[in-house]
């Protein structure tokens, strides 16, 4: 398992550089070729159609998702025995992500006000009045509970809406520890389907190195290296809170997991390549349920924290809107006052809460935040071209977030063993 574990990380690698080699070839031959009237040029064509790898890759995954998440938690509450377990669990894993959303949002505001991104870009601005074309997300407590209680789970399922399939689950899991042996074999039907889906997930983890190859070869032949130029300072400043948010995720770690959290690192590494290549960290969801497993952490609690992350725990989603939405600010000389900034934190821990199933999800709640506070919306203009980029930073990021995460609530319930992982390796 080991050797093929360590293959893909081989294949996914050499296809993130050989998607770049061939995106760089299209632009070079034909980036500055004149275009038709009326007709694609060669590298909008070749994006698109080499975006079709990604896409099916991106559907198998969603298509795994559902009944995935569904099964092994409802399994998981189950065999967790009451609601007194659920209701202990659930609080400390409240608890680490209401901490790591904090510090992801405060750490983003610090080193945004000073590396100051904004200031220095050198790029003409949209007009104030400009449309974004990305729709603001409903920012009130009605709205929100609106999207967290489904109101048709088959709906929620159909749309992968990640965090309404997640209190369905929660409930049916409950009751089916309630009524006890009576449920005894659907939550060992599930726990079967449960088992195939990750099956099913191996067979689809073997299309990813094809994925990783077609979305870099796409963005790279689409906007060509200059982006990287354009936004260098950008994106190189916006990857070291990144690269500082991993640091401080992962010394917590050490503090609670010891040692072992190196371990747990060094195991997630298919997942992080994975959502960096694909710049989607629900491609790595089951990927990062296996590992963890691996790792040692108990595979209920796994089943009940992971899929709650991927709901209430995207630390890099999080680190991204309080640095975009104050680049924005800075790009048009706005300053916002501490106690301003301060006010824009906390909406954003509670408007970033249950989205992760909108399209865009962080840039819809950017839009949102930036109405608020009377920042140009046409800012998010600027962020369109590299988005895709960024994306991929904090797809890895979520998936760093959302394990250390699952395996700091194990150890807080003592249910990590990490003997097991050698006994596997």
């Amino acid at each position: 398992m080991k050797k093929s574990s360590n293959l893909l990380t081989l294949y996914i690698f050499i296809a993130m550089v050989i998607g770049i080699g061939t995106g760089y070839g299209v632009f070079v031959t034909y980036g500055n070729a004149p275009a038709v009237a009326g007709a694609k040029d060669t590298p909008q064509i070749f994006a698109d159609n080499i975006a079709i790898l990604t896409d099916i890759f991106l559907r198998l995954v969603k298509m795994i998702i559902a009944p995935l998440v569904f099964s092994t938690l409802v399994v998981g509450v189950a065999k967790l025995g009451d609601i007194k377990a659920v209701g202990r669990i659930g609080g400390k894993t409240m608890l680490w992500f209401i901490s790591a959303t904090f510090v992801s949002l405060f750490l983003g505001l610090i080193l945004v006000n000073l590396m100051k991104p904004g200031l220095s870009l050198g790029l003409p601005l949209p007009d104030e009045h400009a449309s974004s074309g990305i729709a603001k997300a409903d920012m009130t407590l009605k709205g929100f509970f609106q999207h967290v209680v489904p109101d048709s789970v088959v709906n929620a399922m159909a749309h992968n809406e990640i965090l309404q399939i997640v209190v369905f689950a929660i409930f049916f899991g409950v009751a089916a520890a309630a009524i006890g042996e009576k449920a005894d074999p659907i939550v060992k039907l599930l726990d079967s389907v449960a088992h195939i889906m990750l099956k099913v997930t191996g067979f689809v983890m073997n299309f990813a190195p094809f994925a990783v190859f077609g979305a870099m070869a796409g963005i790279i032949a689409l906007k060509g290296p200059i982006v990287l130029v354009t936004y260098g300072k950008f994106i190189v400043q916006f990857y070291i809170g990144l690269f500082s948010l991993w640091v401080v995720i992962s010394l917590v770690g050490w503090l609670i997991l010891g040692k072992s959290v190196f371990k747990l690192l060094g195991m997630i590494k298919d997942p992080l390549l994975l959502a960096f290549g694909t710049a989607s960290s629900e491609a790595a969801y089951p990927r990062t349920m296996e590992e963890l497993e691996k790792f040692g952490c108990d595979s209920r609690i796994v089943s009940f924290v992971l899929p709650l992350g991927y709901s209430f725990n995207l630390d890099g989603s999080m680190m991204y809107m309080t640095f975009a939405s104050l680049f924005i600010a800075q790009a048009y000389g706005m300053h916002l006052s501490i106690d301003q900034q301060i006010t824009m934190l906390l909406v954003l821990m509670i408007t970033s809460k249950g989205i992760a199933g909108v399209p865009r999800a962080s840039l819809v709640v950017i839009a949102g935040t930036l109405s608020m506070f009377k920042i140009p919306e046409a800012g998010l203009i600027l962020l369109l071209g590299v988005d895709h980029l960024l994306d991929m930073g904090r797809s890895a990021t979520n998936v760093i977030g959302n394990a250390m995460a699952t395996a700091v609530v194990s150890k807080w319930e003592n249910k990590l063993t990490p003997a097991k992982d050698a006994s596997n390796a």
